[in-house]
């Protein structure tokens, strides 16, 4: 006699029945989004045209795109037609203050060249073929800054520099290795690749996960959480600040805004805007296809 016949009909009549029933998922955006109009949001991550030296990562001097070459700058008008594709009306660019605007004042009362920075390169660029006449700078220093500088610093910085002792955005751990290793390949592969083609690489969904996947190794795996807590006031936040920057500046669903900043923050801002129901995410690959 089989376990199955000791259990009563009534048992097997309901679980069978669930077994059987189809599944509808209840789906959110029916609800959250139905007909509502929303704004589109193009992110552009770039590598920095100029080679600050400010971040992490060094590129060596050898293995540096020169965007301003003839060959180069043939490739940053293929990228800017596929972007151009988007229909910008606002462009937000990591920048803070007014003085890039005056900048771009400058540029079309005198017809200066275009610099090299990305700022121009892509941002001018953009706003010259789309004639956008504003531009706005939406970066943001994190809270990590404001607790260490605002009024009450004296009660936060000793905590701030005990949290701080030991962390680094790298690391001698086996992924984080494996990340230093990542960038030199990029840095190569936009050496011997077009613009367009290293910025679909530098903007494909899963290079941004993986590239946000950075931030939780290395420093991130202090002792005590410490590594937590560092990225939730330094990184992540600066990446809210600049989301909720962004919003500020969404005026009307029939916005379609370039969002043009280092590729590192876009893991971020990605997920950011994929979860908000105010927007919907255009992906360069999906411009290129059209």
């Amino acid at each position: 006699m089989t376990i199955r016949s000791f259990l009563p009909y009534s048992f097997l009549a309901f679980t069978g029945g669930l077994v059987a029933q189809e599944i509808v998922p209840l789906d959110p955006d029916a609800i959250l989004i139905g007909d509502l109009p929303q704004a589109h949001v193009l992110l552009v991550g770039t590598f920095h045209f100029g080679y600050p030296g400010l971040d992490a990562h060094k590129t060596a001097e050898t293995d540096q795109v020169d965007v301003l070459s003839p060959q180069r700058q043939k490739e940053m008008g293929e990228l800017a037609e596929v972007i151009m594709r988007f229909r910008p009306n606002k462009i937000a660019m990591e920048s803070q203050g007014e003085w890039l605007m005056a900048e771009y004042r400058t540029h079309k009362a005198e017809r200066t060249p275009l610099g090299r920075n990305e700022y121009y390169q892509i941002g001018f660029r953009i706003m010259d073929m789309a004639e956008i006449d504003t531009l706005y700078t939406v970066d943001a220093d994190p809270l990590v800054n404001d607790l260490y500088t605002g009024p009450d610093s004296l009660l936060h910085r000793p905590w701030l520099d005990s949290l701080y002792v030991g962390w680094d955005w790298g690391g001698e751990d086996a992924i984080s290795k494996r990340y230093t290793e990542l960038y030199k390949r990029q840095d190569l592969f936009e050496r011997d690749h077009t613009l367009l083609g290293s910025f679909l690489t530098l903007n494909d969904d899963h290079m941004l996960d993986r590239g946000f996947g950075a931030y939780l190794h290395g420093g991130f795996e202090l002792s005590d959480q410490r590594g937590a807590d560092i990225l939730s006031l330094h990184w992540y936040n600066r990446n809210l600040r600049i989301f909720r920057n962004i919003q500020e500046i969404t005026t009307s669903p029939e916005d379609r805004i370039l969002v043009l900043f280092g590729a590192g923050h876009m893991g971020i801002l990605k997920h950011l805007f994929e979860c908000s129901p105010q927007y919907k995410l255009v992906r360069l690959g999906d411009l290129v296809k059209q």
